[in-house]
């Protein structure tokens, strides 16, 4: 393991650099990351070019796909296949509002992290972070890899492939795009080819928002599992060393196991700051997007067409697998925290000075306040959570399919 800590070094510059690197290359791609303050002008202009670009097409394919469904007449089951699309890019809108201005929060993060890095010398305890640097960054390469080629093919097969459409008694090959507009001719290029491309840098944008919402999470959440698990083996030692050791030094390795307890809650708290909001959104969106998504593979059943309920069937594997993913490290991270108080008390601790002993019962009642990511400070990320998610979504659909008498 010293050996990966060498090559990792010589190969990404620094441990701390291949804890982020993954994220950062995503939040640039649209202009969320923190920039440093030694940022070249050029750099800090070309990224307020790029979000401004990205805004103008979201807002433009939001409204026509939401004047679409608002004003054209249409029948109650192609109004609802359109309705996934338009709200999987509503939640991408906010969430990229929201990563926008929760920039200092994400600052804070790296900056905390990289500080982390720094101030961990013993080579067993880098050894810890680096295991869990690299589970974070396995983790989101998966969520950015599945996301952004289930974005790809859905645009692909929805807007590039033409499609057969029943009118009538008739049939005729044409191309329908991913999302609906309004007034806008697309039925042949350039007008098609010039939305389609509009439409795929939507798509992209949101699923970006996401990807970079959930990786962020996913880092930040295995750095605080790591960190945690430093502090465990940090009072293991503790508690095991010789009782003659100097009164001093057992006060500077306490005071230093509690400071270190207290940095990490600090992280966490700052960490659940930043993504509540978008939990938030994302438990409504995701709800949403499978239901219609599920919605639209029985809708499409009857045609026996592969290519599309294919897509619409990976489509909705990736918003399960983001959910689970998001409930899962939550659910993960909770019950770190909880295990320092329970390690503590298994611990030899009654064999220790009254002194000592009072410390550690303090770290006790810290860890007994339970620590919890939430979406909105209302619901708790937890499998449990993702369990009532899938029982909602099967209610909803079968309300949808009743009524629409599929």
């Amino acid at each position: 393991m010293a050996d990966d800590i060498v090559a990792v070094q010589k190969k990404f510059g620094s441990l701390n650099e291949y804890s982020i690197q993954l994220n950062r290359w995503l939040s640039k791609m649209i202009g969320v990351w923190p920039l440093p303050s030694f940022t070249s002008k050029f750099e800090k202009i070309m990224t307020k070019i790029l979000i401004f670009f990205y805004w103008i097409i979201l807002l433009f394919i939001i409204l026509a796909s939401s004047l679409h469904f608002l004003f054209v007449k249409e029948d109650i089951v192609s109004k609802l296949k359109t309705l996934g699309p338009i709200s999987y890019c509503f939640g991408g809108g906010f969430n990229y509002a929201v990563l926008l201005l929760r920039k200092n929060d994400i600052r804070y993060c790296i900056e905390h992290i990289e500080t982390d890095w720094k101030i961990i010398k013993r080579m067993e305890d880098q050894q810890v972070m680096l295991k869990s640097a690299k589970i974070g960054r396995i983790i989101s390469g998966c969520i950015a890899g599945f996301m952004h080629i289930g974005t790809f093919c859905f645009c692909i097969v929805l807007g590039v492939l033409k499609r057969t459409i029943k009118i009538g008694n008739d049939s005729m090959e044409m191309y329908v795009l991913p999302f609906p507009t309004y007034k806008i001719p697309v039925d042949t290029n350039p007008g098609h080819g010039i939305i389609l491309s509009l439409q795929y840098l939507t798509s992209y944008t949101s699923s970006a928002t996401v990807v970079i919402a959930f990786s962020l999470a996913t880092v930040f959440a295995y750095h605080a599992i790591g960190q945690l698990t430093i502090m465990i083996s940090w009072i293991q030692e503790f508690v095991n060393q010789p009782q003659k050791q100097n009164k001093n030094i057992r006060i500077d390795e306490i005071s230093i196991i509690i400071e270190h307890h207290l940095r990490i809650l600090s992280f966490l708290e700052r960490t659940e700051h930043l993504l509540s909001p978008i939990c938030f959104m994302e438990m409504f969106k995701n709800i949403l997007s499978i239901c219609m998504f599920s919605y639209c593979i029985l809708a499409e059943w009857s045609e026996r067409d592969i290519r599309v309920l294919g897509i619409y069937t990976f489509a909705v594997m990736n918003v399960i697998l983001s959910t689970f993913l998001i409930c899962y490290i939550g659910e993960v991270l909770t019950e770190r925290c909880k295990e320092i108080g329970n390690m503590v008390y298994m611990t030899n601790w009654y064999h220790l000075p009254d002194k000592d002993i009072f410390n550690l019962i303090m770290i006790i009642v810290r860890s007994g306040v339970e620590y919890k990511m939430t979406a909105g400070k209302i619901i708790d990320i937890s499998v449990i959570t993702f369990g009532n998610i899938v029982k909602t979504v099967f209610v909803y659909l079968n309300i949808l399919r009743q009524m629409t008498i599929l």
